[in-house]
């Protein structure tokens, strides 16, 4: 048995997490020592107790090991421990850093000085676009977006990376082999193409309530910093940021409307401390040592040429839509158009990038 599959194995040991490892690492030599040892060696470590003892000398019956090897082999991923030179070695300064890291995909050393981008599952078109567009100015400037793969601004940040070219990590909170949410299975394919889907958990461990603040800490832990888009008081983006806080990592904070739910955590965070986040450079500027400011990230080229000319129905629309989002039924009272044809001027506006169309039939201008 390789140091390595020992490390698997004992990850698939419930009642063996990376703090009662780090115990056991200090009484014997080696993660392979562990496994052979008797229920009475592992009793004379620090806080293992009878019921885990008794899992560890008899983890063959408990775990099967081969199996999953045998997954891991045929899903095609590679599987990091502490011990391996591209293990993120900011994760490893933690209280509790993970036996394992299952990936697919590859990390690469630039990886370790990733920023975090993180936000609500239900979110607003605003900040929707602002994590996308975030994400875009940051992995245009070379800066890893390190995120989990959850819907909402998760999603948002990993595609606005993803269409700069960058690379982005996912952090899910369950084995390889189970997407979380279905719907993102394409986006997961894109990832491990331009980054890494990571997890710690083994093959078949489904996501819960358990697994999701386990996540958080891995996505905290392996950044610089951590980035909250839009989330309200009780989002477990807010559990992230305080866990960056207790690694002594820097994090920021999108401000939103006063009025908004979604925007109440975000406003928290920034009286509580966190640097208010506008744009890429109000991230970039925090590590200038590692990031020069030689070239400043710009945003995606949204706005429509001067030279296509705009119908007076076209023109109405537009000068509607420079507030903010707008309801398709306020186009309709404020242009005083027929719905039909508001609705069959928007798709030809939508064609020419004039506009985009967001979703509960809202609509925004593109160079907003």
């Amino acid at each position: 048995m390789t140091s390595t599959e020992a490390y698997i194995a004992l990850n698939m040991i419930r009642k063996v997490g990376p703090v009662r490892l780090r115990h056991l690492l200090g009484y014997f030599e080696n993660p392979e020592s562990i496994l052979k040892a008797s229920s009475d060696q592992l009793l004379r470590v620090e806080g293992i107790g009878r019921d885990t003892a008794a899992c560890l000398s008899d983890w063959e019956n408990q775990v099967d090991l081969v199996a999953e090897l045998n997954r891991i082999q045929d899903y095609g991923c590679s599987v990091l421990t502490q011990q391996d030179p591209l293990y993120p070695p900011s994760l490893r300064e933690i209280y509790d850093p993970p036996m394992v890291l299952y990936l697919r995909g590859l990390l690469e050393e630039r990886d370790h000085h990733g920023i975090a981008m993180v936000g609500s599952r239900m979110t607003t078109p605003y900040g929707l676009e602002s994590a996308r567009r975030l994400a875009y100015q940051i992995a245009q400037a070379g800066v890893t977006v390190v995120s989990g793969g959850a819907r909402g601004i998760d999603t948002a940040a990993h595609l606005g990376c993803l269409r700069a070219g960058g690379r982005t990590i996912a952090v899910i909170g369950s084995g390889l082999d189970i997407v979380y949410p279905s719907e993102n299975i394409g986006l997961f394919d894109q990832i491990a193409e331009q980054g890494a889907v990571m997890t710690q958990f083994p093959f078949r461990r489904k996501a819960d309530r358990q697994t999701f603040p386990i996540r958080n800490r891995i996505v905290a832990g392996m950044t610089l910093g951590t980035m909250v888009v839009e989330a309200n008081r009780t989002s477990g983006a807010l559990i992230t940021a305080n866990m960056a806080v207790d690694y002594g990592r820097q994090v920021f904070a999108l401000p939103g409307r006063i009025d908004s739910p979604r925007s109440k955590g975000c406003h928290a965070l920034i009286k509580n401390g966190a640097k208010l986040c506008e744009s890429a450079e109000d991230i970039l500027s925090e590590f200038e040592y590692l990031f020069p400011p030689s070239i400043t990230p710009e945003n995606e080229v949204n706005v429509t040429p001067p030279s296509i000319p705009l119908s007076d129905e076209e023109t109405i629309l537009l000068k509607l839509l420079e507030a903010t989002e707008t309801h398709l039924d306020a186009l309709i009272r404020g242009s005083q158009l027929s719905a039909a044809k508001v609705s069959v001027v928007l798709m030809g506006m939508e064609m020419k990038r004039l506009v985009k169309r967001l979703p509960g039939q809202m609509y925004q201008r593109w160079d907003r």
